[in-house]
C-alpha cells in the first residue's frame, strides 16, 4: 500500500515537472500545426500568408512582432477537398462553417471547403469559364446566416 502511494507520487511529480519545462521553453516557429489543425507536408505556421496560398488555422503569437501578440497563420497550398480561412485562385467552395480557428482578430470567422471546379459539381460560386444548370437554396454556402443559392456547373 505505501509502495503503491510512492509509486503515485513519484508518476505525478515527474508529470509535473515535465509539463512545467514544457511550459516553460521558449516558443520557436514549428512545422507542426497548432491544436486542431490538420498537418500536411505543404504546410508550415508563418506571420503571413504568402502568395499563392492559403491559411487553414490562426494562433496568437509574440514570434511575429516588435511588441505584443500578432497573429501566426499554419499556410499550405490550396487544394481540393481542404478546409481553408480563404479562397485560392481557381477554386470555388461547395460548403461553409462558422470557426473561431480562422480569427485574426477576435471573434468567429467563415472557413470554405475548397473544390476544384469541374461539371457536375454543386458549389457556391460560378467560377470563370463555368455557368450552371440548376439552383438550390440552401444553408451549405452561408457566410453571414440564412439561405445561398448553390449552382449546378458546367464547363463552357
Amino acid at each position: 500500500m505505501i509502495r503503491s502511494k510512492l509509486s503515485t507520487l513519484l508518476l505525478g511529480g515527474g508529470s509535473a515537472a515535465v509539463m512545467l519545462a514544457t511550459a516553460l521553453a521558449p516558443a520557436t516557429a514549428s512545422a507542426s500545426p497548432a491544436p486542431g489543425a490538420t498537418a500536411t507536408a505543404a504546410g508550415f505556421w508563418s506571420c503571413t500568408v504568402p502568395p499563392g496560398y492559403t491559411f487553414t488555422s490562426t494562433q496568437q503569437t509574440l514570434n511575429c512582432g516588435d511588441s505584443g501578440f500578432r497573429t501566426y497563420y499554419f499556410v499550405q497550398p490550396p487544394a481540393d477537398g481542404l478546409w481553408a480561412c480563404t479562397l485560392g485562385d481557381g477554386f470555388t467552395y461547395s460548403s461553409t462553417q462558422n470557426t473561431l480557428g480562422c480569427s485574426t482578430g477576435g471573434g468567429f470567422r467563415t472557413k470554405y471547403l475548397l473544390r476544384t471546379p469541374k461539371t457536375g459539381l454543386w458549389a457556391c460560386t460560378v467560377p470563370s469559364g463555368f455557368t450552371y444548370t440548376s439552383t438550390q437554396s440552401t444553408l451549405d454556402c452561408s457566410t453571414s446566416g440564412g439561405f445561398r443559392t448553390k449552382y449546378l456547373l458546367r464547363a463552357f
